[in-house]
């Protein structure tokens, strides 16, 4: 059975989606925006039906969100809002941010269960293992070069995964080369060796490198271990 998560302040829909939708998905849902991530990463839904207008929260920033990270960007995010004038006004920008369908509430069940069966008819692509996020990391790269040559280089990642990283250098490197990887939290602190396993074209700031994780430690921002035990503890990823 297929899997929809409901992210919805208003506890009397989310019953009314749960009544409606249970004889064809297993539905979960919560009212608590800051801990949609974390379901969505525990229970790995195969749609997300999201409420746009929650107190204190943009549901922009959660679509955000969900298409910003890799093994939750894969899935289909359906916006349950208000009609008229602020239909006008956001579906566009909802569409701009990957939601596969923008509905009005009330609820038109007819509508959202063709719109999901047409979605989720084919299975979906298999997701990426590594989770990535776009995250600024300042780092520090030890290494050699190819002729032999010690290099240490400061640059920053924007791009980081549970198994590498994208980032500029302006030194020289060739594939499977390898480097020692440092965060810069004040200090230098070590996360791993890594190679490179990408080169990509150059920039201001110098070539850019794709590096792939020989070898973590829990100090790597993106550290499996950690991700875990949050992943067993739900509210840790609010």
């Amino acid at each position: 059975m297929k899997r929809v998560l409901v992210i919805d302040d208003d506890e009397a829909l989310r019953k009314l989606v749960r009544i409606r939708l249970s004889d064809t998905y297993e539905v979960v849902d919560t009212g608590d925006p800051e801990q949609a991530l974390a379901l969505a990463l525990e229970f790995e839904p195969d749609a997300i039906l999201l409420d746009l207008m929650m107190p204190q929260f943009n549901g922009f920033e959660l679509c955000q969100s969900f298409q910003s990270l890799s093994y939750t960007s894969r899935i289909p995010i359906f916006v349950i809002s208000g009609g008229g004038e602020a239909r006008s006004k956001y579906e566009a920008h909802c569409e701009e941010l990957g939601a596969k369908a923008y509905l009005d509430k009330p609820i038109d069940f007819a509508k959202l269960k063709s719109k999901l069966a047409v979605e989720l008819q084919q299975s979906l692509p298999k997701r990426r293992r590594a989770i990535r996020l776009r995250m600024r990391v300042p780092l520090k790269l030890k290494g050699q070069t190819s002729d032999g040559g010690v290099f240490e280089e400061l640059t920053t990642t924007e791009d980081v995964s549970t198994e590498g990283f994208f980032c500029s250098c302006t030194i020289a490197l060739m594939k499977d080369d390898l480097v020692d990887v440092f965060v810069m939290h004040g200090s230098a602190v070590y996360a791993g060796r890594a190679s490179v396993v990408r080169k990509e074209t150059g920039s201001i700031a110098g070539q850019r490198y794709g590096f792939q994780f020989k070898e973590t430690t829990s100090e790597w921002v993106l550290n499996e271990n950690k991700l875990a035990q949050k992943s067993d503890d739900p509210t840790s990823l609010g």
